[in-house]
């Protein structure tokens, strides 16, 4: 009879431990205080999804937004939410999370703080475009899964493929840095082209490539003025968008791009949308692959 009470005691010593480690309490990006109860994770972000997957985490995954598009197990195995930026109370909801990890750019608003008022924890990660921010969206998740080795091998990885991508820079020594446009499709009829403060524009930059556009920040549509004012050297679109206008070919149609010296010369590069925008794990990787891109003939000494 003792025996039993004290392995009773004992096991509920046990869960209670469990669950308080399963709750801490932690800090999201804008100063929000949310409980860090794993149980049931959704994440509201592309970026996000590929991060708890790198982790080792997915198996505390219950649903996903449908801008999650890597690793392919998360388009196969997990339900949708809707797009990250169009969401529903009621559909998050539905699926019984314990916690939300939302991308700065998840909402509408009022949905998010219909999930708050629901009482289930939803925490905001950092969303900075930078080498800096999709590292600190990894070490805020690691924190948040209690994978904080995993996610310094990561955050490693990310300097030593950013470093690989210096050291080419510097040893072709390029006088010429060509200038790049990036254009997102998704049709003919979206046609809209990058200027600074973008998560594209960032990605030019840390490719060792100049913006072609720099009037203004934010994206514009496409006109066939503004293209050939550009002139880039290269064009620059996600591989769904360039297949959505028909591929390289199809770019002819579309205002003003068949007079750029880009397409005139066959500088059109095109990656997957989560792969250059999303600043995730990959991040290195994209940034080494985007400027092996942009300087592909380039001799090395």
């Amino acid at each position: 009879m003792v025996k039993t009470l004290l392995r009773t005691a004992l096991l509920a010593l046990l869960i209670a431990l469990s669950v308080a480690s399963a709750q801490t309490t932690l800090i999201d990006a804008v100063g929000g205080e949310f409980v860090a109860d794993t149980s049931r994770v959704i994440t509201l972000g592309g970026d996000l999804t590929e991060i708890v997957y790198a982790l080792g985490e997915d198996d505390h995954l219950v649903a996903v937004d449908t801008s999650s598009i890597h690793p392919p197990e998360a388009i196969a195995s997990l339900p949708k939410v809707g797009y990250v930026r169009r969401l529903s109370a009621e559909g998050v909801l539905s699926l019984g999370p314990t916690l939300i990890l939302a991308s700065a750019d998840a909402g509408p608003p009022e949905v998010l703080a219909q999930i708050r008022q629901a009482g289930v924890s939803l925490a905001i990660v950092p969303g900075e475009d930078s080498v800096a921010g999709a590292q600190a969206k990894i070490r805020f998740l690691g924190e948040v899964f209690g994978a904080d080795a995993r996610a310094a091998d990561l955050v490693r990885q990310i300097d030593l493929d950013v470093l690989e991508a210096q050291l080419y820079l510097d040893a072709i020594r390029a006088s010429d840095t060509p200038t790049v446009m990036f254009v997102y499709a998704r049709g003919a009829g979206t046609l809209l082209v990058s200027g600074t403060a973008t998560s594209a524009n960032a990605m030019i930059v840390l490719a060792g490539a100049a913006n072609a556009v720099v009037g203004y920040e934010g994206y514009k549509p496409l006109t066939a003025e503004a293209a050939v004012s550009a002139a880039p050297d290269v064009l620059l679109l996600l591989s769904d968008g360039l297949e959505s206008v028909g591929g390289v070919a199809g770019l002819a149609d579309l205002p003003g791009l068949a007079l750029t010296p880009a397409y005139e010369n066959g500088r059109v590069v095109a990656f997957d949308d989560l792969y250059l925008l999303g600043f995730g794990p990959r991040t290195g990787e994209a940034i080494r692959d985007l400027t092996l891109a942009l300087y592909p003939d380039a001799a090395l000494p």
